[in-house]
């Protein structure tokens, strides 16, 4: 049985706030597990999207903090970037630091894979969403 590793994770409050409450109302006895639960479930999803071929279309939703210095220009350069995939973008204020850009893409999984892993990386991208369909 290989060794288990142990590694440090750091959690704004808020979130370590809602993630052990969470925890907390499904009967996770440690964060551990449900923390590995979590990346479980972010790895399996990452490899179905990685395996898409073809022409996809779709939604991307990102979350970020608009107060994040330099974010909303890191973003806008990235989606001017792929420009040719990009069908539309909604902007939605949900909080005052809060705002949710909805995406709508259309295009080669490839490129559509290039441009949400672009937008996730960004420092203040709190959460990125997607939900394609092969077309």
């Amino acid at each position: 049985m290989p060794k288990i590793k142990r590694v440090g994770v750091t959690f704004p409050p808020d979130l370590l706030k809602d993630f052990d409450e969470i925890i907390g109302t499904m009967g996770y006895e440690n964060r551990s597990k449900a923390v590995q639960d979590a990346v479980r479930m972010f790895l399996a999803e990452r490899k179905l999207l990685q395996n898409e071929t073809g022409n996809q279309a779709g939604l991307l939703m990102v979350l970020y903090n608009h107060e994040a210095r330099g974010l909303e220009s890191a973003l806008t350069h990235v989606q001017h970037h792929f420009a040719h995939i990009i069908c539309s973008t909604m902007h939605i204020h949900l909080t005052e630091t809060d705002c949710l850009e909805a995406i709508a893409v259309k295009g080669n999984a490839v490129e559509v894979r290039k441009l949400q892993d672009q937008l996730a990386a960004k420092k203040g991208v709190k959460l990125l969403k997607v939900m394609v369909l092969t077309v």
